[in-house]
């Protein structure tokens, strides 16, 4: 069992590949910078090897790579705009393409456009057909229900 304290919100998204989590360290003036050190240590020691990182800007993206995480940036903002979401599930498709691929997802607070890209990650990846079976399957793995802004990030399957 890793040492260290695990992110908060942290939860499986596929048993021992992607998980999700609020920011690690907090967000804004919440950030602590020993909370910090002490969840990237958790996550080396559970065998994370890359961050997919949904914020903006390039927080905590230094950390990772000292602790030898591969770092992603796939910023997507309250727009959605459908590039950066197509970005996101490419991102995640190519670091869970790897065999011994550990990813996790974050973004400041695991929210709709968190739970929304998850979703539609599952779709994308063909890993679940029906995008409403998607969404319960993502808002119970979350522990919140996905609003419209997040439905809307589930693409149809083809």
């Amino acid at each position: 069992m890793p040492t260290g304290s695990r992110p908060r919100d942290f939860a499986w998204v596929i048993q021992d590949r992607l998980a999700v989590s609020s920011r690690v360290g907090g967000q804004g003036i919440q950030h602590r910078r020993v909370r910090r050190e002490q969840e990237i240590s958790w996550l080396v020691e559970a065998g994370f090897n890359t961050v997919v990182s949904l914020l903006p800007g390039n927080q905590n993206v230094r950390s990772y790579e000292r602790a030898g995480i591969e770092v992603h940036l796939a910023p997507v903002d309250s727009e959605h705009e459908e590039g950066a979401v197509e970005l996101a599930f490419e991102i995640l498709a190519k670091a869970l393409a790897k065999p011994e691929g550990r990813v996790l997802v974050h973004r400041d607070f695991v929210d709709d456009t968190v739970g929304g890209i998850l979703a539609g990650y599952v779709v994308f990846a063909g890993l679940v057909d029906d995008p409403r079976v998607a969404a319960m399957v993502i808002q119970e793995i979350i522990g919140r229900p996905l609003g419209p802004s997040a439905r809307a990030l589930i693409p149809s399957p083809a």
